[in-house]
């Protein structure tokens, strides 16, 4: 417990001065954030955010990654395969989230060069992580929802593979649409690496009942170097935001979200854990499926992903903020009560 604790108290202290620095940084440069305007059919009432500094994420990540590696200085903790592999995965897609970011402001335009292929770049690289992970170590290659073998849905290895591919891009993907509000995505991603962190350590403290999860005791530390970076970064990217964590950190914080559920076996707890994202993301499925069944004529929402649709309906932007964190708290929740629940009935029945 003492390696968690260090590992979320030092990559927050570190998110705080990082992201401090490079609001700095990129203030003193003119550089920040292009909004899409009505010609783009972008959110124009968020036109006043323009040139906001960007790329905060990049605390977010160094931080998680340094308090992770803190933590480590603790005797009795080893440095496991799986977390060096599931880092190689954040890392990568963080860096493809920064071309994006770079471009974007260095062309003054909220879309990078790669906004039309960087949904199949990224579903390429989330399958050849997967398969990196299920060839590399123990992970369990079932279909899970608290254990694995609840229900231990057994799959061959490359169904295995592509399921946890399209986990990770459609998790990054998700959290991705959810930054579009201050604070949004990391308050509500700090709730999700909080979640895993009871969970990991919940399977470090009964091997017995989760026998199949490898290194339990690192996911946590994981997880909680994440949850303590978030909140960090939360410090100055409340509303109203001094930096937004733009696609090098919505990418690189859904790839360590859907890598936990991956090694936790909670793969099918992970859409109520990251429940608020699964409702932006569907959204904007929904939204375009009724656009185009209606021959391009009606729209389900006013604007998606859905936090736009509140807000053109009158929804103060911290209204919205705040009953969206206060969701995604319930849905945590709710995900840790089933996951003890259940815990509680396989240990009664031993």
């Amino acid at each position: 417990m003492i390696a968690v604790m260090i590992a979320g108290a030092t990559s927050m202290l570190l998110a705080l001065i990082g992201t401090r620095y490079l609001i700095t940084f990129f203030r003193d440069r003119g550089k920040g954030q292009p909004i899409l305007g009505k010609e783009d059919l972008g959110p124009e009432h968020h036109m006043s955010k323009a040139g906001t500094p960007t790329m905060g994420g990049l605390a977010i990540i160094l931080a998680a990654l340094i308090g992770w590696l803190v933590a480590h200085l603790r005797p009795g903790i080893a440095i496991s395969d799986q977390a060096m592999i599931m880092w190689v995965g954040v890392l990568v897609m963080a860096a493809m989230g920064f071309l994006d970011d770079f471009i974007k402001v260095r062309k003054a335009h909220n879309r990078g060069i790669f906004w039309k292929k960087k949904s199949y770049i990224t579903l390429g690289l989330s399958i050849l992580l997967a398969w990196w992970l299920v060839a590399s170590t123990g992970v369990a290659e079932t279909i899970s929802f608290t254990r694995a073998s609840f229900p231990g849905w057994n799959v061959p290895w490359p169904v295995f593979v592509i399921f946890a591919g399209v986990i990770v891009w459609s998790t990054s993907n998700a959290v991705n649409v959810t930054d579009g509000l201050d604070g949004l995505a990391g308050g509500s991603a700090m709730m999700g690496f909080v979640a895993f962190s009871i969970i990991a350590y919940w399977a470090f403290r009964n091997p017995h009942v989760y026998g199949a999860i490898v290194n339990p005791l690192d996911l946590a530390v994981f997880a909680a170097a994440f949850g303590g970076a978030c909140a960090g970064f939360l410090w100055f990217n409340a509303a109203p935001a001094r930096i937004f964590m733009g696609d090098v950190g919505s990418l690189g914080i859904g790839t360590a979200l859907a890598l936990l559920a991956i090694t936790t076996d909670t793969q099918l707890l992970l859409i109520l854990i990251c429940g608020i994202n699964v409702m932006e993301a569907g959204s904007v499925a929904v939204q375009m499926g009724v656009f185009k069944a209606s021959g391009r004529k009606k729209r389900l929402f006013r604007m998606s992903p859905i936090h736009h649709h509140f807000e053109l309906i009158g929804w103060p932007e911290t209204t919205v903020i705040i009953r969206f964190w206060i969701i995604s708290g319930i849905c945590a929740a709710a995900a840790i009560g089933i996951f003890i629940g259940d815990f509680t009935h396989v240990t009664d029945n031993l």
